[in-house]
């Protein structure tokens, strides 16, 4: 294959990306959506199980030579988040693209959420963001060519009820965001998030439990419940988040920095 077709369907051929949370749902869908434009990809998380079954069953579904690995780390301890970065580059050279997709969410009414559901859902979700950026980025300025984008959550952009702690650690992601974008506007590197409404991930598929459990009702209702707020009334599907954040990664989508997109059917406009 000459330069000019690997460049048109492999864009991203030589880049490193790292994804963590890569292990299942959004993160495991842009893993895939990255390999198959060519890059370098390591699966991070902390369920070295689960990262393993990820990396056999992406393997077996990519191109011949699609370079995969990876990395046990907790992106809420920042030594963790710094090893792990570091052996990742020496695996397969300095991180390019990091996709923050790691996080949790828990649904609890205001009065009843305690301070220790408020501080972990800040750990993992904001704090984890935090700690990832600033371990990838100075390699990306020296480098003069970057992107990270934060999986964020509709939550970052409108209120969700009964999930106060969860949607703060949102609204935090934005705006570390849109703050860190504007510092690295002129370095070659973008920093964007993408926003999924109600998707069909396993953090959905609890949220389905523990409403069936709490209100008695089926399970296609309550799904149906988490749907209504979509215009198109459906849940999103990963592929579909990870079609926006790989476009955000292209060298051709270097305009867009500090953005955050809503996946979300017209939910958030």
């Amino acid at each position: 294959m000459n330069q000019a077709l690997i460049s048109q369907h492999m864009p991203l051929s030589g880049k490193h990306a790292l994804v963590t949370g890569g292990a299942r749902g959004i993160g495991a869908a842009c893993a895939q959506a990255l390999l198959l434009r060519g890059a370098r990809v390591t699966l991070a998380g902390r369920d070295a199980q689960a990262l393993a079954a990820a990396q056999a069953s992406m393997s077996t579904a990519c191109p011949p030579g699609a370079e995969i690995a990876t990395q046990v780390l907790d992106v809420a301890d920042e030594d963790s988040v710094r090893a792990g970065f570091a052996a990742s580059a020496e695996r397969f050279g300095r991180i390019d693209i990091l996709i923050n997709n790691a996080g949790q969410a828990a649904a609890a009414p205001f009065g009843k959420t305690d301070a220790a559901l408020w501080q972990r859902m800040l750990d993992v979700n904001l704090t984890g963001t935090f700690h990832c950026a600033q371990a990838a980025l100075p390699a990306m300025l020296e480098a003069k060519w970057g992107r990270i984008v934060n999986v964020a959550s509709t939550a970052g952009l409108t209120g969700y009820r009964y999930a106060t702690a969860y949607t703060a650690a949102k609204h935090g992601v934005v705006g570390l965001t849109r703050a860190l974008a504007l510092e690295v506007a002129t370095k070659g590197v973008t920093v964007n998030a993408v926003c999924p409404g109600y998707t069909d991930t396993d953090i959905v598929r609890d949220a389905v439990a523990n409403i069936v459990a709490k209100t008695g009702r089926g399970e296609e209702e309550a799904r149906a419940e988490l749907a209504a707020g979509n215009p198109q009334k459906r849940l999103v599907q990963s592929e579909e988040v990870a079609n926006a954040v790989v476009w955000l990664c292209l060298a051709e989508s270097a305009a867009m920095n500090g953005q955050s997109i809503a996946v979300a059917g017209g939910e958030v406009m």
